[in-house]
């Protein structure tokens, strides 16, 4: 089991992340560190509509915010 963090309170009231079962709401550090080993962005990277279809790419991102 994960040891909790001591900012989950707060990131609780800021995560973004509408990934149904997503084992590191709340957990940022988890969460970025997961998502970069896998050349990806967390969800709270992208603005509401992109985040929505869990697509984390760096391309997905660049679309997102029009930078493609």
């Amino acid at each position: 089991m994960k040891e909790s963090c001591p900012n989950t309170s707060m990131n609780m009231e800021r995560c973004t992340c509408t990934y149904p079962g997503c084992s590191n709401h709340a957990l940022c550090c988890e969460c970025l560190h997961m998502h970069l080993s896998r050349k990806e962005l967390p969800g709270c990277c992208f603005p509401p509509e992109a985040e929505k279809t869990y697509d984390r790419s760096f391309r997905a991102f660049a679309k997102a915010w029009k930078l493609a």
